[in-house]
């Protein structure tokens, strides 16, 4: 059975590869599952300082996978309410992990694949990247995308994703702060290993803390973010400045 995900590891940079492209990518609970253990795993391991996430094949991916349907009844519902409690996990994995991750996007990254894309702390896009949220055309709601969708680009560009199912370029997510950098797709992940090797030369102690920090911010109103920001200023200015 071919694995869902792929792990490398180079020098501090851990390569997450997920890994059906014959689905393209799509997110089943095969591949939530190894996701999760993946991350977990990299958070453990000090000798990980950064994480980068791609796609196998010709997308990066194309969302959640439909295909194995799942009625709503008595007797389903238990097994539904663990299964969406895995998925939500794993988003809120994406923030509560202190490893930056940079998401290398190529193709399509669509649904819940355009959330782990743009869910990720960096996101690079080659060129032939479309990033949307195609619930309605495909009949269904675009429910569990859509909170992390307003968290992620505000109320007027996730209501017109969501609603009307037109793709956004790089370019054009470049433009509205939701992608980092564009750049041609043979350049892809050479550019999201520069990048990550960057971030992986600083203090290790004192990037995780940067994120940590940051994502913290992000849950509070200003105040609330300079006084915890503060705090953390004291405790880790106790802290000797190495770069081990």
């Amino acid at each position: 059975m071919e694995d869902v995900l792929l792990i490398e590891t180079r020098g501090a940079v851990r390569l997450l590869t997920l890994n059906r492209p014959s689905k393209l990518n799509a997110i089943n609970a095969d591949l939530v599952h190894a996701l999760t253990d993946a991350l977990l795993d990299a958070q453990a391991d000090d000798a990980v300082s950064v994480i980068v996430l791609a796609g196998a094949g010709r997308a990066f991916s194309a969302g959640a996978d439909t295909s194995v349907p799942r009625p709503l009844t008595v007797e389903t519902r238990p097994n539904l309410i663990k299964h969406g409690d895995t998925n939500i996990a794993l988003t809120k994995l994406l923030a509560r992990v202190d490893k930056p991750i940079i998401a290398a996007v190529h193709g399509y990254a669509l649904g819940a694949g355009c959330g782990l894309a743009l869910g990720s702390d960096l996101t690079i896009a080659a060129e032939s990247a479309k990033f949307g949220y195609p619930e309605l055309k495909a009949g269904l709601a675009a429910t569990s995308v859509t909170a992390q969708a307003v968290h992620l680009m505000g109320r007027k560009i996730a209501f017109e994703l969501l609603t009307l199912c037109e793709n956004l370029s790089p370019q054009r997510a470049y433009e509205l702060g939701m992608v980092n950098k564009v750049v041609p797709d043979d350049k892809l992940m050479e550019e999201a290993f520069a990048m990550a090797e960057k971030l992986a030369a600083w203090n290790k102690q004192f990037l995780w803390q940067t994120k940590r920090t940051f994502h913290r911010a992000t849950s509070m109103n200003m105040d609330q973010a300079l006084e915890m920001a503060r705090d953390v200023a004291i405790m880790m200015g106790r802290i000797p400045n190495q770069t081990a």
